[in-house]
C-alpha cells in the first residue's frame, strides 16, 4: 500500500490520467472535474472542513452522498453520471494503490426512464431558420450556424469547432470531431451551403477584423466594408464557387447547376487550381494558407472562436421571437434532424452513422414517430381501419 494521499491530490492525479493517458476530450475531463469537485465539497462539509482521504470513505458514506443528491432533487441522470465518475476514480485508485478496495461497487444507479427528445416540426424548423436578420452580420452568421447544425445533424460543440480544413464542400462533406475524439464525415445540403457561402462572403471577415482592430459600429454596409481576404477568396473559388441567387435569402430557389464550372478541375488535388498552386510555391503564401485552414469557421463579434454558450443564448432570442417552445435548445436541431430522416424512411443504422453514435441503442430513441405518420400507417395496414 502506498503512502495515503489527500482527496484533492487524488482527484488531481485522476484528472491528469484522463487527460494524458486516456486522451479524453477537454469537455469530458471538465465534466469529471465538476462531478468530483462537487463530491469533495460534500465530504468537506460532512467532516467539518477537512475531507478525509479517499481510502477512508466507506460505501455507507457514499450512500449518504447519493441520498443528499436525491433530497436536493438532482435528476436521476445527474446522479448516475456522478456515480460513474466516482467508479472511474476508485478504479484508478485501486490501480495506483491509494484505494484499498472500491466502495462504489456497493452502489446502484437510480432507475431512470429516458425521456423522448423534443423535436420540432418541419414548419417550426423553417420558422427558426428564418429568424436571424440577414441585414446584420451576426444574423447572417447565425443563419449559417442553424442551417449547418440541422443539415448535418451536428452537436453545437461540433459546429463551433469546425475549422476551414474540415469543410470538404466540393464533396458536400464536413469532417467532424465528435465525442470521445471520434472522427466522422457528415453531409451538408444545398441550403446550408448557400447560407454558409453568404456568411463567408459578407460577414465573416467583418467579424474577424473586429477583433484585430476596433469593434465596428456601422453595420449597414458590412458586406462592402470588410470583403474576404485573399485566402478566404481562394477557398470560396475552390470549394464553394458562386452560383445563381447567392445574394439575400435564396433558400427556396433552385440551384443553377450550370454556374459551377470545371468541377473535375476544382476537385483535382483537393481543388488547388494551377494558378493558386503556383502562388503556393512562395513559402510565405503557403504559410498563410496553412494558417488560414486552421482558423475557426464561425467567429464571435470580437473575431474569436464562437462558444457553445453563445450559440445557446442567441437561439433563446430567436425562439422567443418566433413563439416556439422555450425548451428548444441547439441540440433540438440534432434531434429534429434524426427524427425527420427516420420519418422520411431512412434506416436506423444509417442515422447512427450520420449522428456518430458509438452504440445503436443510443440512436433507437428516435424510433418514435409523429402521430400523423402512425395514423397513416394504421389506415394503410389495418384491414378494418376504414369503411369501404
Amino acid at each position: 500500500m502506498n503512502t495515503p494521499v489527500s482527496l484533492e491530490r487524488a482527484i488531481d492525479q485522476f484528472l491528469v490520467y484522463l487527460d494524458v493517458e486516456r486522451n479524453l476530450s477537454q469537455l469530458t475531463v471538465k465534466s469529471y472535474r465538476e462531478d468530483l469537485e462537487a463530491w469533495r465539497e460534500y465530504e468537506t462539509l460532512c467532516h467539518s472542513g477537512a475531507a478525509p482521504g479517499p481510502d477512508a470513505i466507506s460505501a455507507q458514506e457514499l450512500r449518504g452522498y447519493v441520498l443528499a443528491m436525491q433530497e436536493s432533487e438532482y435528476s436521476k441522470a445527474t446522479i448516475s453520471r456522478r456515480l460513474a465518475s466516482l467508479r472511474g476514480f476508485y478504479k484508478f485508485g485501486e490501480r495506483e494503490g491509494w484505494a484499498n478496495g472500491n466502495p462504489t461497487r456497493a452502489l446502484r444507479n437510480p432507475r431512470a426512464r429516458r425521456p423522448l427528445p423534443l423535436v420540432l416540426s418541419t414548419d417550426d424548423i423553417l420558422k427558426l431558420l428564418s429568424a436571424p436578420d440577414l441585414a446584420d452580420p451576426l444574423g447572417v452568421r447565425d443563419r449559417a450556424i442553424l442551417e449547418v447544425i440541422y443539415s448535418a445533424g451536428l452537436r453545437v460543440s461540433e459546429c463551433v469547432g469546425l475549422n476551414f480544413d474540415d469543410l470538404l464542400l466540393d464533396e458536400d462533406l464536413l469532417k467532424i470531431r465528435g465525442k470521445g475524439r471520434r472522427e466522422r464525415f457528415a453531409f451538408i445540403g444545398s441550403h446550408a451551403k448557400r447560407a454558409l457561402r453568404l456568411y463567408l462572403t459578407t460577414a465573416r471577415q467583418y467579424l474577424r477584423d473586429a477583433g484585430a482592430t476596433t469593434r465596428r459600429r456601422n453595420r449597414e454596409n458590412f458586406a462592402d466594408e470588410a470583403p474576404p481576404n485573399r485566402e478566404l477568396q481562394h477557398f470560396l473559388e475552390i470549394f464553394l464557387p458562386a452560383r445563381a441567387q447567392d445574394a439575400g435569402d435564396a433558400s427556396d430557389l433552385p440551384l443553377d447547376e450550370t454556374a459551377q464550372e470545371d468541377v473535375d478541375e476544382r476537385r483535382r488535388a483537393r481543388g488547388l487550381t494551377a494558378q493558386f498552386a503556383r502562388e503556393l510555391n512562395d513559402p510565405n503564401a503557403r504559410a498563410r494558407w496553412e494558417t488560414f485552414l486552421k482558423e475557426p469557421v464561425f467567429v464571435n463579434k470580437n473575431g474569436g472562436r464562437l462558444s457553445t454558450r453563445s450559440v445557446g443564448r442567441k437561439l433563446e432570442g430567436y425562439i422567443a421571437a418566433q413563439g416556439l417552445d422555450d425548451r428548444v435548445s441547439p441540440h433540438t436541431l440534432r434531434h429534429s434532424f434524426a427524427t425527420h430522416l427516420l420519418d422520411a424512411g431512412a434506416d436506423i443504422r444509417s442515422i447512427q452513422e450520420m449522428l456518430g453514435h458509438k452504440n445503436i441503442v443510443t440512436t433507437q430513441i428516435y424510433t418514435h414517430v409523429s402521430t400523423a405518420t402512425l395514423h397513416a400507417v394504421y389506415e394503410r395496414a389495418h384491414p378494418r381501419a376504414k369503411l369501404h
